[in-house]
């Protein structure tokens, strides 16, 4: 099958970090913006690599091929570091849509990381008005959707997370639909954040956690137990127990997977090795998603054609995919028929 058939699906990402789509030749123009170390107010900050130095291209792209997981982090805190003006959020958000119109991705659900902006002893309402610039901007030119999900670091605590939810709840006029919790699964357990989640779902925000990325299926059992979130982040880890996933399956909560992502930061051995099929096989509302889609040097069309070459999924089970990435979406009953229609 040619790739068209894959282009041609209108698709919906739900697992999208901002930060993560900021390709080598943008971060290349933020350093060049940024010369200077980063000021903050935060000494655990301080000590960040690479603080005001100015990367070629070149530079960029090698410090995109990391090893693992310690590799991505270098990458990723590359990026943050460089991420601050609203003019540079601006810039990477109306970027970022313009790769999704290529995909055909007509919605899109990101993550922005403001728990690393406060981390860092910065404020990060006047950042997001950058960000919400350029999705204006993106709407207009691009005609797609897109919700803000604001994101918290676990292992920075349950008052930053507080911050984060806060922050959300104040901003959710501007496109803000829910929070996420991401970080070391390891360093926090879910029952830590009970009570935030809980004041978050009471003011109207929906619930997204990764779990299952780097521990194994107690961590998706306890954030679902504790937290009690929309879908499930990442998630891979859920094959390991077969009664977790008839659960999944039962009450259809969705499970946002993110097979090359897995598979370069060596949360799973190898990509033949995900549970994409066994999951989708079971009856999980499983959807396809990039996670750092330039961190990892994919892309969205990538992801199905994964699905398609690796794992055997038909057109029918591919359109599947796609009418999932709606029904999971944050979007209303209304214009989640709107897409579903299209496909």
């Amino acid at each position: 099958m040619s790739d068209d058939f894959i282009h041609s699906l209108p698709k919906a990402e739900l697992h999208l970090h901002l930060e993560g789509s900021v390709d080598p030749p943008t971060l290349s123009e933020l350093s060049r913006r940024h010369t200077t170390p980063l000021s903050t107010t935060n000494n655990r900050y301080r000590n960040i690599e690479d603080s005001g130095r100015v990367f070629t291209e070149d530079e960029a792209r090698a410090l995109y091929r990391y090893l693992d997981f310690t590799g991505f982090l270098a990458a990723f805190k590359a990026v943050t570091e460089r991420l601050r003006t609203a003019d540079d959020y601006e810039l990477v958000t109306y970027r970022m849509m313009k790769k999704l119109h290529a995909q055909n991705v007509v919605h899109a659900e990101v993550y922005i990381s403001a728990g690393v902006v406060h981390w860092r002893g910065g404020e990060f309402a006047p950042l997001f008005e950058g960000a919400e610039r350029g999705r204006q901007r993106g709407e207009r030119d691009f005609g797609i959707s897109l919700y803000w999900i604001l994101d918290a670091v676990r292992h920075f605590g349950v008052d930053e997370a507080q911050r984060v939810v806060d922050e959300a709840i104040r901003l959710k006029s501007y496109n803000v639909v829910g929070i996420g919790i991401g970080g070391d699964e390891r360093r926090a357990g879910p029952e830590q954040f009970r009570d935030v989640y809980e004041h978050a779902a009471r003011n109207g925000l929906r619930l997204t956690v990764h779990a299952g990325e780097t521990l194994g299926p107690e961590s998706i059992w306890g954030a679902l137990r504790e937290l009690k979130p929309h879908r499930i982040g990442h998630g891979l880890h859920a094959i390991d127990d077969p009664d977790l996933v008839h659960y999944l399956a039962e009450q259809q909560i969705p499970v946002e997977l993110c097979i090359t992502s897995n598979a370069v930061t060596g949360c799973c051995q190898a990509i033949a090795n995900h549970p994409v099929r066994k999951l989708f096989d079971a009856g999980v509302p499983v959807v396809l998603n990039t996670d750092d889609p330039d961190m990892f040097h994919t892309t969205l069309n990538k992801e199905y054609t994964i699905a398609r070459e690796v794992f055997g999924f038909a057109d029918a089970e591919l359109r599947e995919l796609a009418r999932n990435s709606f029904r999971a979406s944050f979007l209303s009953e209304r214009r989640k028929q709107e897409f579903l229609s299209r496909i």
